[in-house]
């Protein structure tokens, strides 16, 4: 039996679980799960990932962990109980986890490798932490640590911010509102800008001296030298190099590595200096050989320099080799640094071109404790510390020092009877008091231990040496008294024995007579002379004499006067303990000297602050006991003597003895009676203070009352101690009465000068500090009463002066901070005074900064459920004084224009966050009785209405999201749930007050409006969260979105007929609200729209302004991303559950379907705009939602608007021809009027004959990109009209040259033609706007049928290619997949008269027959009836499929969808005409242009004619006559007569042609390929006896062959002769074309690698062996026989490219288009056998034909081309099996705008306005200007053909919409 858990709640899987069993759940190993009930060894709950999905897992899989329960029950709540940050440590790396492999999937590196280190290192700390072995600090330290680390995850990955408080997640619910914000913007301020450290610190690590002349022991002094003041600023650091010019002792890193510490950010400047001096310890001179000397001395090496501002730049961690620069002066050593710094160092040497000291540099910043934890490493192996010369900045109480800095300048000397100079080496000893040498008290510098003695370098032969060597000197304060320091002068022989002479010394005393030490400064120390064995131990000896030049003034020794030698020392003491000021000696030593009483406190201000506060206890002690000896007389003096100290630890040098003095208080402070003397004082000040002129030294006093009252205060405890508590009375009123005189002279308004004013500030700057000491002597209440009487006196006008209100409101601040407020007690009394002053500036927005932190600190004390009385009490004071100010100081705030400064913008956001923070704070705390008090306080209707209206507008700006960080959710989340709490408080007021007689519709509206920003907030989309943040949030708050939703549905309810005033405003909100995801709001809101539509339908009988508002919006927030299908189908269902019963409903269902179908195309749309590239979906999708809007909507401006998007995506496409059209929709909307149209889109404000002329231009351009010029000629002409009417000649001009232009690129430039695609998009997964249709599509330059369907493919990549052309079936339609069927088609152009004209070029004739093409067509051939195995010929039917488009192409996009379709079928005999008749054609263009020279070498005719002749020597043609001439087709079809009559035609016309054609081959062909001419001619005889022909003037009179383009004319009855090569009369034509012979194979979805007319022929119904044997059978009879052909006077040659012939030659643009109509006469057009495909339709040359079924698709009835009846001439008729003429379209269709031309036959429509021609006025509107006719000859005089002048051509129509 389950039973539900008590104590197992919450527990870890640490075992995978496979849920095998009934109800199990499957776990991952560390899941973590929440148990509900257990039963024998299992457990019943859910994984806390997937908190949906319950189920049952056994219990030994689960680590139970101690947990708290929330919420028991149903809905309870676990939170384990372990520390918080390893709880947050938890669910953080699981939610990091997802991300992070999605960092891998975005190919985001860096962070994924980042992030991984950081997750590794969370997981250490981790269990670090868990295994609790951690010390407090250290566990507070490694949660510093991960807690940073959190954090810097969290903002990598975009996620929120987390407030903690000690490094654990602070619950929003357990604080004040004001101090989450102040967490927030901690952690916030502290990730934005780091804290610029006050102290820094130089790491200096030696490595080695590389240099070429070494071979000696080097001393390396490293120092700060500051060049502005020329003086070091820091100790040195020494140490010592071997011979290698490597450190000494490299196992001891504090030998070779130091830190330079306490430097303030004012040392970090360029002009201070690391400076380095190489000492070498060795010979005198640096050559000399090695016996000369033995003895080694001290001498100058080098020195290098490098300022500190070269390692601002970062953190340099590579080693810098620093120049090292050799002194050849000695007697300018002591200068060198400054003069390398100068930049004077070309009076030096470098040490060698390769020679350099290799050092590592680092600024390290911080205090130097958080030095030590963050490089530890550094400490851990050792360094030397290497102090700023005398005190830090800052001095420490506590800090023990007592150094004696002695730099030894120079000397002055005699030559001391030698002929040179002297070298002079100083020794330095320490002689204590016994005549004893101090030992190890004289430092060289950090790096080496103290020595005994001290040896300066040797300057050599100088007798005034200058050294400037620095030494520290630690002697201990009990060794100072009565030491000296002795220094021994000695000259150093360079002889062999290299002998010190000893000839003169030196001596300074530590300390003087009066106990004062040696004085800072430089000394000039008498030089005593001695012999070299003077024996100088028994210091007593020499103590005697004079040691300075100073101490000679007042004597008479004249020897020691007389000399002249002399040396000098500079002295600086560092001490915590002595002193070297008179005047603090005297003061302590008062006793002595009661006489100098008054002197010595009149001058304790002269004394250094420095000695004061180091003797601090000693002068306190001496001041009370001073005012204890004699209260009278010295009670002022010694008042302002404290004072004076007081101020002296305000200063920040000092500020840490404030301890210090506040310790001697406490502990040593022994002035029982003081108080009294204290009171009295500061009384007298505080009265005089009004009438006094110079306030500063009041000011001193008032400024230090902090600490007079600490001892006021102490001192009445020890007398109250001493003497039971005598006088309290009297102490009472001291005090009373000194507040009196407070409150006088705070009450005082400054007068003038603000001399007043300023004792004023500096009085209530320090007054808080006071409460504190009182109330060690009074009650809370007592304090609370006479701080609110002193706060109550201050002025209230506002007007004065602005420092000093300033001062009161931080006063006000201080004492809201303090703890007296802190006490509910003492709060009550003084939150009164505190609000009165914050009141008054808020009113006057002066100080909202400060103003803003007070109340801050106020709402922070009141937590978030107190529902104590007095809380409850104070929350009335602050509604009552506060909350309407507070509202209108957000909205002033918020108003004001954002300052431009990074800083103040900062401090903006600041404060109105403050601000915020505090409205929400005290919201928050408000309770029902709260609210209706509030509301029951206004008096009248206009009030609570203001009130109202502003805080709706108030929440507004709450909502907004630059009102907080984006990263700050939580935030964001308390403010929601706060704003939706008080309008649920505020709607039953507006329900109250604004309905029925007092409806105010600005007030509901702001209503409704604030509900709706509130829905739509980003930080409310729960959707977006992660399934863990999710649950957190819906735990907490709930989905608040719903709450308001049901909200505004219930307000809604309420309004009854006001509703009326809403629509259709209201219509898009609502709209943008059902959008959101979250089905529980759509059920909802959706209903609301029938409530609209009902009374909009009440209200004026349609709902026509509903259905507009709902297009219009809809179009705007779905392209936003909003809304999906479910939305679409559940909108649908409930609006037509919902309108059912009412009476409009069959409008109602309309206005639905309307909006429904345009959701469909809306989400198409957006679906498809996501992909990367432009593809035929996004232009398709577009073009569906264009012609909805257009054709359903008739929105012109969301028409026009998708034009432009469509004509964008054109132009990324580079579909410029498309784009053109595109452009022309809007154009056509327009007139050439001057009517002012607004600013739309890029269009400037401008006329309407200005867009569209800039429309004109524009697609001009793009239709000369897409080589569409002769739709550019009509456009230039009609704007050249519009120039010419306003006489602009200047525009006109450069239009006819852009026309002129035009024409010259038709003829000058090749045009591609393109192949056209049936694509059919078969299944329910594809776009409503293709799903189950079919397309003929435009394809690109080059592509082919296998290009193309890789496409497809690829902008589909889940549809299946079908692989049949059938249609297809129902399950097909309904299937849930995506099926693509795609096969080539054949264009057929309209009947067009420039098609038909003779001599008119194919670069011209190409534009037609491609262009504006309605219909296109595919052939399938099949077997009808028994198939003759002989001769498959008998059988071989074609079905003929032609499709009719809704638009022609080109258009607005590179598709259309079929609109019809039509199938007819061509019997065998009809199919072989046509073959023949195209292969005719074929081979006369092949002859004309090899004739005309347009070849550039004969291959092509000669493949031709060996295709046609040789495959009729192998049973071609002959097969024709076998199927057809028998005598038994010929019975059995009596119907076919004609056409086997016109067979027979065609077969002797295609011998005549091939007779005329080998005369020109013989001609032109090479002389490698005349065997092959040869065997033609030989197979041609053969050929035509197979046929039956001997000559041909035997079987019929000579039609003469008539040729394009130069071949010869003649008479219709001449003789064959004529038809002579040598005869023809060549006319040379420029063509842009050639046919390089190249055979293309072209595959297709159906059909493989094989010519056309086996595909053809070969039907669908084959079976794969039956096509093989057909091929072969094929290839082997017929060759390159009769192909089937289509009219070539429709046809679109592939002429036009070079390129594409050099590629992929087309085989046959054949058909485009059928005649349907009657033949043509024989004699062909001077171009239609350019048109003709040899290369296309010759299986030599090309494959199949790229097509989805087979070559067959370009076969097309045939033209008429034969031999004329020779009698009469009549046309032989092939009605009987043409396809049936398209009918005309019904005129009730709109006629589609997307040509420039309109269909003349098919669409009769009036001339638009915008580019219709007048045909009076004109010329004519087809560009090209036709050849004049040319007359025929009739060479046999028999009749002649008269001239008849070419009929003018129709002027061209165009669309319009």
């Amino acid at each position: 039996m389950w039973i539900p858990t008590e104590h197992e709640k919450y527990g870890v899987v640490i075992a995978s679980f496979r849920a095998t069993v009934p109800y199990g759940l499957s776990l991952e190993i560390g899941d973590t799960v929440q148990i509900l009930e257990k039963c024998d060894g299992w457990y019943r709950g859910f994984a806390l990932k997937n908190p949906n999905i319950k189920g049952i897992f056994p219990s030994s899989y689960i680590h139970l962990k101690n947990a708290c329960v929330k919420n028991k029950g149903q809905f309870e709540m676990v939170i384990p109980t372990e520390d918080s940050v390893i709880t947050e440590m938890t669910s953080t790396l699981r939610d990091w986890g997802t991300m992070w492999k999605q960092l891998y999937v975005r190919n985001e590196g860096d962070l994924f490798h980042r992030l991984w280190h950081i997750m590794n290192e969370i997981l250490d700390l981790r269990r670090q932490v868990l295994v609790g072995h951690l010390t407090h600090d250290r566990m507070k330290d490694v949660k510093r640590h991960i807690t940073a680390r959190l954090d810097w995850g969290n903002e990598q990955l975009g996620l929120d911010l987390v407030p903690r408080k000690e490094y654990a997640m602070v619950d929003p619910e357990d604080i004040s509102i004001t101090e989450l914000y102040r967490l927030m913007e901690h952690r916030h301020r502290k990730k934005d800008t780091p804290v610029q450290a006050s102290s820094h610190h130089l790491f200096v690590q030696m490595k080695s001296l590389m240099c070429s002349n070494l071979g000696e022991e080097l001393e390396v002094i490293f120092s700060l030298f500051d060049s502005k003041e020329n003086r070091p600023i820091s100790e040195r650091f020494f140490l010592r190099l071997n011979r290698n010019g490597l450190p000494k002792s490299p196992e001891k890193p504090e030998r070779h590595c130091s830190l330079f510490v306490d430097l303030g950010s004012s040392e970090l400047r360029k002009d201070i200096y690391i400076t380095v001096h190489i000492i070498r310890i060795g010979r005198m001179g640096a050559g000399e050989k090695k016996n000369a000397c033995s003895v080694q001395y001290r001498r100058p090496f080098g020195c290098a320099v490098l300022s500190i501002a070269d390692l601002l730049t970062g953190e340099t961690k590579d080693d810098l080799i620093l120049k090292v620069y050799m002194c050849n002066t000695e007697s300018e050593w002591y200068q060198i640094h400054e003069n390398i710094i100068k930049k004077l160092n070309a009076r030096y040497n470098l040490t060698g071109s390769n020679a350099g000291l290799a050092v590592s540099l680092q600024l390290l910043h911080g205090d130097i404790e958080q030095i030590r934890r963050e490089y530890s490493s550094v400490f851990t192996h050792g360094v030397s510390i290497t102090r700023k010369l005398g005190f830090s900045n800052i001095i420490m109480p506590g800090e023990m020092r007592n150094d004696l800095y002695i730099t030894i300048e120079r000397g002055e000397f005699e030559k001391g009877g030698k002929s040179v100079a002297r070298n002079v080496e100083v020794t330095m000893y320490i002689i204590d008091s016994n005549g004893q040498n101090l030992k190890d008290f004289i430092s060289f510098g950090s790096g080496e231990p103290p020595a005994n003695e001290f040896h300066s370098f040797v300057l050599y032969h100088n007798n005034s040496p200058r050294w400037s060597e620095l030494l520290k000197l630690p002697i201990p304060v009990d060794k100072f008294r009565g030491s000296h320091i002795r220094f021994e002068f000695r000259h150093c022989s360079t002889k062999e024995k290299g002998e010190k002479k000893l000839f003169g010394f030196s001596f300074v005393p530590l300390m003087q007579e009066d106990g004062r030490t040696l004085p800072d400064g430089t000394h000039e120390l008498i030089v005593h002379k001695c012999e070299e064995n003077t024996n100088l131990q028994d210091s007593s000896r020499y103590l005697r004499l004079p040691f300075s030049k100073v101490s000679l003034l007042g004597t008479n020794n004249q020897a020691i006067k007389a000399t002249k030698e002399s040396f000098w020392i500079t002295s600086f003491l560092c001490s915590t303990k002595l002193t070297q000021n008179g005047d603090m000696l005297d003061l302590l030593k008062w006793r002595t000297h009661p006489d100098k009483i008054t002197g010595c406190l009149s001058k304790i201000k002269e004394i250094d602050g420095s000695e004061i506060v180091k003797f601090l206890q000693d002068t306190l002690d001496t001041l009370f006991g001073i005012l204890d000896e004699n209260s009278q007389k010295y009670g002022s003096k010694v008042f302002d003597s404290l004072v004076h100290i007081i101020n002296l630890l305000q200063d920040s040098k000092f500020h840490h003895f404030k301890p210090v003095m506040d310790t001697y208080i406490e502990s040593h402070f022994a002035g029982a009676l003081a108080y009294r003397d204290l009171i009295k004082v500061l009384k007298w000040y505080v009265d005089r203070i009004t009438e006094a002129e110079r306030q500063e030294h009041i000011q001193e006093v008032l400024k230090a009352q902090e600490y007079i009252f600490k001892y006021i205060v102490q001192s009445r405890r020890l007398f109250s101690l001493a003497t039971g508590g005598q006088n309290e009375e009297e102490f009472r009123c001291c005090i009373q009465e000194l507040l009196m005189s407070v409150r006088f002279f705070l009450s005082q308004e400054s007068k003038g000068s603000g001399a007043l004013s300023q004792s004023q500030a500096v009085f209530l700057s320090s007054f808080p500090a006071v409460y504190s000491e009182l109330l060690k002597l009074f009650d809370v209440r007592e304090v609370a009463n006479l701080v609110h009487d002193t706060l109550g006196s201050l002025p209230t006008i506002m007007h004065v002066d602005d420092s000093l209100q300033a001062v009161k409101l931080q006063c006000i601040g201080k004492t809201v901070e303090s703890q007296l407020y802190t006490n509910p007690d003492s709060r009550y009394i003084l939150l009164p005074v505190v609000l009165h002053h914050l009141h008054m500036h808020l009113q006057e927005q002066k100080d909202l900064i400060m103003c803003a932190r007070i109340l801050s600190n106020i709402f922070c004390l009141i937590k978030k459920n107190s529902s104590e009385k007095s809380v409850l009490e104070e929350i009335d004071v602050i509604v009552t004084s506060l909350l309407d100010i507070l509202l209108r100081t957000i909205l002033e705030i918020t108003s004001r224009p954002q300052p431009s400064g990074s800083a103040m913008r900062l401090q903006f956001q600041d404060v109105t966050g403050e601000f915020v923070a505090c409205l929400l704070s005290l919201l928050r705390q408000m309770t029902d009785r709260h609210y209706q008090q509030l509301l029951d306080g206004f008096s009248t209707k206009e009030e609570l209405r203001d009130f109202l209206l502003q805080i709706f507008t108030v929440f507004r700006i709450l909502i907004r999201p630059e009102m907080f960080p984006k990263d700050w959710t939580v935030m964001r989340l308390v403010a929601n749930n706060v704003i939706i709490t008080t309008v649920l408080y505020l709607s039953d007021a507006l329900r109250k007050n604004f309905l029925n007689e007092n409806f105010d519709y600005k007030i509901w509206d702001s209503y409704f409006y604030l509900a709706v920003i509130f829905i739509n907030q980003l930080c409310l989309q729960l959707e977006m969260f992660t399934p863990s943040k999710k649950k957190k949030v819906l735990e907490k708050y709930g989905d608040m979105r719903v709450t308001m939703g049901c909200e505004i549905f219930s307000m809604w309810q309420n309004l009854g007929e006001h509703k009326l005033h809403f629509i259709p405003a209201l219509i898009g909100p609502f709209l943008e609200v059902t959008l959101i995801p979250q089905p529980d709001l759509r059920n909802v809101m959706i209903p609301i729209f029938h409530d609209m539509m009902d009374w909009e339908q009440r209200r004026s009988g349609n709902f026509k302004q509903v259905e507009a508002k709902l297009i219009d919006k809809l179009d705007s927030l779905m392209s936003e991303g909003k809304g999906d299908e479910t939305y679409r189908e559940l909108f649908n269902s409930i609006l037509l559950k919902k309108i059912e019963r009412e009476t409009w409903r069959e409008s109602g269902v309309s206005l639905i379907a309307t909006v429904t179908r345009l959701m469909e195309r809306l989400l198409d749309y957006r679906d498809c705009m996501k992909m990367g590239e432009v593809d035929g979906k996004k232009i398709g999708c577009t073009v569906s939602l264009l012609n909805f809007y257009k054709t359903e909507l008739n929105k012109e401006e969301m028409y026009i608007r998708y034009i432009h998007k469509l004509y964008d995506l054109h132009l990324k496409a580079q579909n410029f021809t498309e784009a053109a059209y595109t452009l022309l929709l809007y154009d056509e909307l327009l007139e050439w009027s001057d009517r002012p149209l607004r600013e739309f889109l890029t269009y400037p404000m401008q006329t309407e004959w200005q867009r569209k002329e800039y429309l004109h231009l524009t697609i001009i351009q793009n239709f000369d990109r897409g080589k569409c010029w002769e739709n550019g000629i009509i456009l230039c002409r009609k704007i050249a009209e519009q120039y010419e009417s306003y006489y602009d000649y200047r525009n006109l001009s450069k239009m006819r040259m852009m026309e002129a232009s035009l024409y010259d690129k038709i003829m000058d430039q090749q045009r591609l033609e393109p192949e056209f695609f049936r694509v059919g998009f078969y299944g329910k997964k594809f776009p409503f706007f293709l799903r189950n249709k079919e397309f003929v599509c435009r394809g690109h330059d080059y592509e082919r049928l296998e290009a193309f369907q890789q496409r497809m493919l690829n902008e589909f990549p889940h549809a299946i290619a079908m692989q049949h052309a059938n249609q297809p079936d129902e399950t097909i339609f309904q299937a849930e997949a995506q099926y693509l069927q795609i096969y080539a088609v054949t264009p057929i152009p309209e009947s067009q008269e420039v098609l038909q004209r003779e001599g008119i070029p194919d670069n011209i004739k190409s534009f037609y027959k491609v262009n504006h093409i309605w219909r296109f067509r595919y052939d399938r051939p099949f077997h009808k009836g028994t198939k003759d195995k002989e001769n498959e010929f008998k059988s071989l039917w074609v079905e003929r499929t032609s499709l009719i488009l809704v638009q022609s192409l080109p258009g607005i996009s590179r598709w259309f969808e079929v609109e019809k379709r039509e199938v007819v079928e061509m019997s065998p005999l009809e199919n072989a005409i046509e073959v023949l008749e195209n292969k005719n054609q074929q081979l006369k263009t092949l002859i004309s242009q090899c004739q005309t020279r347009q070849m550039q070498n004969i291959n092509p005719l000669t493949m031709c004619l060996n295709g046609v002749i040789d495959a009729a020597v192998n049973g071609g043609v002959s097969r024709y006559q076998e199927a057809f001439f028998v005598k038994e087709y010929i019975l059995n079809h009596p119907e076919d007569g004609e056409k086997i009559t016109r067979l027979r035609e065609l077969m002797l016309e295609q011998a005549q042609i091939l007779e005329f054609g080998l005369a020109v081959h013989e001609k032109f062909v090479p002389q490698d390929m005349r065997p092959l001419h040869k065997k033609l001619v030989d197979q041609f005889f053969v050929m035509k006896s197979s046929l039956g022909i001997q000559e041909f003037s035997a079987c019929i009179q000579a039609s003469p062959v008539h040729f394009p383009n130069g071949s010869p004319r003649v008479c219709r009855n001449s003789a064959p002769a004529s038809m002579s090569p040598d005869g023809a009369r060549v006319i040379p034509r420029r063509s842009p074309l050639s046919y390089p012979a190249v055979n293309r194979y072209s595959s297709s979805s159906l059909s493989s690698q094989a010519s056309a007319e086996v595909s053809n022929i070969t039907g669908q119904s084959e079976s794969s062996d039956e096509v093989f044997n057909m091929q072969r059978m094929l290839f082997n009879h017929i060759g390159d026989g009769p192909l089937p052909r289509s009219d070539p006077n429709l046809s679109a040659p592939d002429k036009a490219s070079p390129a594409r012939h050099g590629t992929s030659v087309s085989p046959s643009p054949a058909g485009r288009s059928p005649m349907k109509g009657s033949m043509q006469s024989f004699t062909p057009s001077p171009v239609e056998y350019h048109s003709s495909g040899l290369i296309s339709n010759s299986p030599v040359l090309s494959g199949s034909y790229s097509s989805g079924i087979s070559s067959l698709s370009r076969c097309s009835t045939s033209e008429t081309s034969g031999f004329e009846n020779p009698v009469n001439e009549q046309t032989v008729s092939m009605s009987t099996y043409s396809v049936p003429e398209e009918p005309v379209r019904k005129e009730s269709k709109t006629p589609p705008p997307y040509s420039v031309y309109e269909r003349t036959l098919r669409r009769p429509a009036p001339l638009p306005h915008s580019l219709s021609i007048p045909v009076t006025s004109e010329p004519p509107a087809l560009p090209p200007k036709p050849l004049l006719a040319r007359s025929t000859n009739l060479e046999n005089g028999s009749r002649r053909t008269e001239q008849v002048p070419r009929p003018r051509p129709l002027p061209r129509k165009v669309s319009q919409l």
